[in-house]
């Protein structure tokens, strides 16, 4: 082109923005719509390029080399090659029109269909997803399927991601087919798993592989439905409090331990609530009564575990969900899909229970079939389980139309007694303390402490701290009154005393006073009569031992046990003897002597009060 040619694209745009031209009679009548007045011939309606034209040349009969005959080429496998033509070509003339076709191909557009289908095509590619015919959207998505317009898988993978997402907001009608494309697409071409983490049916299976986990302790079968999956967890021990077998479960024995393993039962709960046609999680019981409704619903699914083994076919979750079974696949179905070359032989792991696997270009695939979603039969047990629970605890509202079944009615009730017995039997005492009553026990309690008081007690009550004046005893008063009878009782071996108690020969001279004062001569020439050790006339007690201590009789073996203790030793009790009441005969004696225990057990055994050492040791000196 030489210097004085002008470029038709610039020469065309200054034409359509000349005002002059736009007002001229020409184009004063009709109403146009938002789109050039002057056209290039591409933007032309009746214009075809002539890689179309080309396009359109490629025949479905294929003449085949040294051979007599052809052959004639599939739908698939004209539209790949096709496609593979048409790959990098871009158009630029948009269609307004409508375009519906099932299986949609090019053979089926009109040229200018076709025109608008690669236009917008190339709008895609530059990242702008605009609403079109849902026809030309699975076109689209027929190209990628099929290798055409990325340069490895993982980009493939991407584009059809980010196409259906966009799209969608246009029409949901396109999740139907490219959901399951692009989850055929990661098998294919063996993708990691993880891609697919939004993938509905992958999340389906890890649900049920969760179902399993959470029964298998109280229904071992289920490990063979779920082998893969469970396969570790058949080598972990079995969790503290459930059986090892179904077989092993008397009828009598709790379903699941008491007190109650939360983790455990709130992991059978959960997988109830997301999958039971009945919201349990909703129930208003639940929110007030969760420990109880939760256990109950928890035993009532593990009998019901038992019940199916024993009277079905299959199991309750095997009922509910479907088995493990493995059936040809067919990969892309409706879609419009080649393959050049047979795929490899090949084994592709979805996750532990959905399994892909290809054979001589032929795909099988080893899955749970059966029912998909919230079971009904686990429903209505869940149901049961309510309104059952409501009427024996009284709960309001009740549920009136929770029938079921004689043999799941007997099951719930049996559960809901266990329960509510064990629940009554464990709970904690409670007690009611009405503090405004203290004042009265204290009235009381100073009443009848007046009632014991003799009148002695009243008198030393009444004197305060004003010292008694010392007295002897006399022949006739009782030995509960001498010196050493108020004497205070021992808490603890060993530990000391809050009052200081005079020992017998500090008695003895606080005693020789007593007589000038009380005039009582007759008791001053009264001896401490002790056999023994303890027995003998003594010195310095004969004047006034009467009125310090009464007499004291130890035994042989008494005496012994009594030295062994003053020495630090351990004590040596005779044969066929009990030390308890050995020691309960020296402390009976010495009470009227020392007014209080004198040998206590401590926790290394029998000891001396330490206070009442230097008194015995007195006593016992010859």
């Amino acid at each position: 082109m030489g210097q004085d040619s002008v470029d038709i694209r610039e020469l065309i745009a200054r034409l359509n923005a000349n005002e002059r031209l736009r007002q001229s009679s020409h184009f004063s009548t009709g109403v146009y719509r938002d789109e050039p007045i002057v056209r290039t011939g591409r933007q032309m309606a009746n214009y075809l390029p002539d890689r179309y034209r080309e396009m359109r040349r490629i025949s479905r009969w294929q003449e085949r080399s040294g051979e007599a005959r052809g052959r004639w080429l599939s739908e698939a496998e004209l539209f790949y090659r096709q496609a593979r033509f048409m790959e990098d070509f871009e158009d630029d003339c948009p269609y307004h029109g409508r375009f519906a076709s099932y299986y949609p191909t090019y053979n089926d557009m009109s040229d200018r269909q076709l025109r608008g289908y690669f236009t917008w095509r190339a709008a895609v590619r530059r990242g702008e997803v605009r609403e079109t015919s849902l026809s030309f959207a699975c076109i689209y998505l027929y190209e990628l399927l099929n290798g055409i317009g990325w340069k490895d898988p993982a980009d493939g993978f991407a584009k059809i991601r980010e196409f259906w997402r966009a799209y969608r907001a246009f029409d949901t009608g396109i999740d139907r087919n490219a959901r399951v494309w692009l989850h055929d697409f990661a098998i294919y071409h063996a993708l990691d798993p993880e891609l697919l983490a939004d993938d509905p049916v992958r999340k389906l299976d890890l649900e049920l592989i969760g179902i399993a986990r959470a029964f298998e302790p109280y229904d071992p079968p289920l490990r063979s439905w779920l082998s893969a999956a469970n396969s570790n967890a058949a080598e972990e021990p079995e969790p503290a409090g459930t059986p090892g077998a179904q077989t092993r479960r008397r009828n009598n024995a709790p379903a699941l331990p008491l007190p109650p393993d939360v983790a455990s039962e709130q992991r059978m709960f959960d997988a109830i609530a997301a999958h039971a046609g009945y919201r349990v999680d909703h129930s208003r019981l639940y929110a007030e009564h969760p420990d109880d409704f939760r256990h109950v619903l928890c035993t009532v699914f593990v009998r019901m575990l038992t019940y199916y083994r024993k009277n079905r076919s299959h199991g309750l979750v095997e009922s509910s969900f479907g088995e493990e079974a493995e059936m040809g696949y067919t990969m892309f179905g409706s879609a419009v899909f080649f393959e050049e070359h047979p795929h490899a032989d090949a084994d592709y792991e979805l996750d532990p229970i959905h399994r892909y696997r290809c054979r001589g270009g032929l795909w099988t695939c080893q899955r749970i079939y059966g029912g998909q979603g919230r079971s009904k039969s686990w429903g209505e047990i869940a149901r049961a389980v309510d309104g059952r629970l409501r009427q024996a605890l009284g709960f309001e509202p009740t549920l009136t139309d929770a029938a079921c079944p004689k043999y799941l009615a007997k099951i719930i009730d049996r559960e809901i007694d266990a329960w509510l017995t064990w629940k009554r039997d464990h709970a904690p005492r409670v007690i009611d303390i009405d503090l405004s009553k203290l004042s009265g026990i204290r009235t009381a309690a100073a009443e009848t402490r007046e009632a014991l008081l003799v009148d002695e007690e009243r008198e030393d009550e009444g004197a305060g701290d004003q010292p008694e004046p010392l007295r002897t005893e006399r022949a006739d008063e009782p030995r509960a009154q001498t010196v050493l009878a108020g004497a205070a009782p021992r808490a603890a071996c060993g530990t000391a005393r809050e009052a200081h108690r005079p020992s017998p020969s500090e008695a003895v001279q606080t005693e020789q006073v007593a007589p000038a004062f009380s005039g009582e001569k007759e008791d001053v020439g009264r001896q401490l009569d002790l056999e023994g050790p303890l027995g003998s006339s003594g010195t310095g007690h004969e004047q006034f031992g009467a009125a310090v201590a009464p007499a004291v009789s130890l035994a042989e073996d008494e005496l012994a046990y009594l030295r062994a203790l003053l020495c630090g030793e351990m004590p040596v009790v005779p044969a066929g003897a009990s030390e308890d009441l050995l020691v309960d005969g020296i402390n009976e004696k010495l009470f009227d002597l020392l007014g209080d225990t004198a040998i206590e057990f401590g926790a290394e055994g029998p000891c001396l009060i330490d206070d009442y050492r230097d008194d015995v040791r007195e006593l016992m000196q010859p």
